[in-house]
């Protein structure tokens, strides 16, 4: 099944968002954040915590801060510092960090380049190392291709129970295991440390709950013959460290957005706009996937008032994530079935908007999210809206299906409801494999008329955007119906002016 897409006004869509995330560009590049630089420390080595349980990069970074030197960047003054001690990075961050290291009134100087160009080739060796190991053992286990990756959710809070639960999905036929970190954790503005067994409506995100997860799907991988994607959050405070502690530990996919922190979270948006950068210049140096999160704009907007919207910002995040060096190909934009199924023709409505979307993005491993907003308590009724939207995926070639699960909103899914959810996606895209190769789409019919219609309004609002700049969107409130402002939000005091001088040595390695 194909459409008839204006290819014109797609190339103009994509225009107008390079005009919009242009101007966003250049403030990017003359600011940094408190999350920029702890990342900068976490890749050349420093790990674990402080005395005082707070993560050692941040303890290190609130110490530069505190000294003044922070606006030209971590990587000056602990470079610095190490040619001036001869320690390793850790051992310098942890005296700066108690306080028996001075900061160097001089941090400038070849010496201290150089130095900070070392540590960073080290650190993407160890990058690179982790990135062929994966894809290695992808090469060797495979995956399935001709159908959507089915994806699967864990959320039990306990780590261990997650990965009782993961493993299970593993052998009942899932690609990707996602995480679901705990509630709120994209509100903490520091990477909590260790193995954890209390979160709440999820497992928080941490290196060592990731090594953990990583190294048992990695054995269920090879038990099974597949092998198994993992998946986790890189957003919120801790964008790009979460993104760097997920390329150490193989981690195949994140979610990474452009606006969702601003919109969902309430971050502060230039702060987000900066973290998102450096966080997918990780991910593409890395190659891992990111799922970007327009989906959720229509759990709080109507999804055929605002269709067009989710179009819009999935143009908007390509943008963004171009202009960080990342390839189409790991760019898993985000969309979902959310349209009120009492509506006469809804299902034909969102066949146009799948396939609108996986035309738009034709590289792009498209990410489709099942229905929540309808779902009832009606165990019937949800099982028939899983499967029209299991049968919209494979009819429009969805490549990342996200498998509906009756019980998620408990944030536990029970383990015969995850089994229930594969078995019934594994149904619909076998006996509906090649569906969508013996349909065609009708002219001037409803699928066609709809996606037209999509398409000429997310451009009249990539237009309108242009004009007026995304930062006044964002407070207009155009995208999910909710309104933030430019200068508001949490975490606003850690972005900041790079001054004269500034150094980060990853910059200019990973691409852009």
């Amino acid at each position: 099944m194909q459409l008839n897409i204006d290819t014109a006004r797609a190339a103009r869509c994509r225009e107008l968002a390079g005009k919009i995330t242009g101007p966003l560009l250049d403030e990017i590049s003359r600011r940094s954040t408190d999350s920029v630089e702890r990342t900068v420390l976490r890749l050349w080595g420093a790990d674990g915590l402080h005395d005082s349980d707070a993560p050692l990069a941040n303890a290190a970074v609130a110490r530069l801060r505190e000294a003044g030197v922070l606006e030209r960047g971590a990587a000056r003054p602990v470079a610095a510092l190490v040619n001036q001690t001869g320690s390793s990075v850790q051992e310098v961050c942890e005296k700066l960090a108690s306080g028996t290291l001075d900061v160097p009134d001089d941090v400038t100087g070849p010496e201290v380049e150089n130095t900070a160009r070392r540590l960073t080739d080290d650190a993407l060796s160890a990058l690179a190392a982790a990135r062929e190991k994966r894809l290695a053992l992808v090469k060797k286990l495979g995956e399935v291709e001709d159908r959507p990756l089915l994806y699967v959710i864990v959320a039990t809070g306990n780590i261990h129970q997650d990965i009782e639960q993961a493993v299970s999905a593993a052998e009942c036929g899932a690609d990707c295991i996602a995480v679901i970190r705990s509630t709120a954790q994209s509100l903490l503005d520091y990477v909590p440390h260790g193995a954890t067994t209390e979160g709440f409506g999820g497992t928080y995100a941490t290196r060592e709950n990731f090594r953990l997860m990583r190294r048992a799907l990695d054995e269920a991988s090879k038990r099974i013959g597949r092998y198994v994607r993992l998946v986790n959050y890189a957003s919120g405070l801790c964008m790009p460290e979460i993104a760097a502690l997920g390329a150490l530990e193989r981690l195949d996919m994140l979610l990474n957005d452009s606006m969702y922190g601003i919109i969902f979270r309430d971050i502060n948006p230039l702060r987000t706009f900066v973290d998102q950068h450096f966080s997918r210049r990780i991910c593409a140096e890395a190659r891992i996937t990111i799922n970007t999160g327009e989906d959720n704009y229509l759990t709080t907007a109507d999804a055929v008032e605002a269709a067009h919207t989710v179009v819009a910002s999935q143009f908007i995040n390509e943008s963004f994530a171009l202009a960080a060096g990342m390839p189409e190909e790991l760019m898993g934009l985000g969309h979902a079935f959310e349209i009120d199924p009492a509506i006469e023709n809804g299902f034909l409505m969102e066949l146009a908007q799948a396939q609108l979307v996986r035309q738009l993005f034709p590289k792009a491993p498209i990410k489709f999210m099942p229905p929540t907003k309808h779902m009832t308590g009606d165990v019937f009724a949800g099982y028939r809206l899983d499967c029209m939207f299991d049968l919209a995926s494979v009819i429009t070639g969805q490549t990342i299906h996200l498998c509906g699960i009756l019980t998620e909103a408990l944030h536990t899914p029970l383990l015969q409801d995850r089994m229930l959810a594969l078995q019934g996606a594994r149904y619909v895209m076998t006996t509906a494999k090649n569906l969508g190769r013996e349909l065609e789409t009708v002219p001037g019919g409803v699928i066609a008329t709809r996606a037209a219609e999509v398409l000429s309004k997310a451009e009249a609002l990539l237009k309108e955007i242009s004009e007026t700049g995304l930062m006044d969107a964002l407070a207009r409130g155009v995208f999910a119906d909710i309104k933030r402002e430019p200068d508001g939000g949490r975490g606003a005091e850690g972005c900041f002016e790079k001054a004269d001088g500034y150094l980060n040595p990853f910059e200019e390695r990973l691409a852009g």
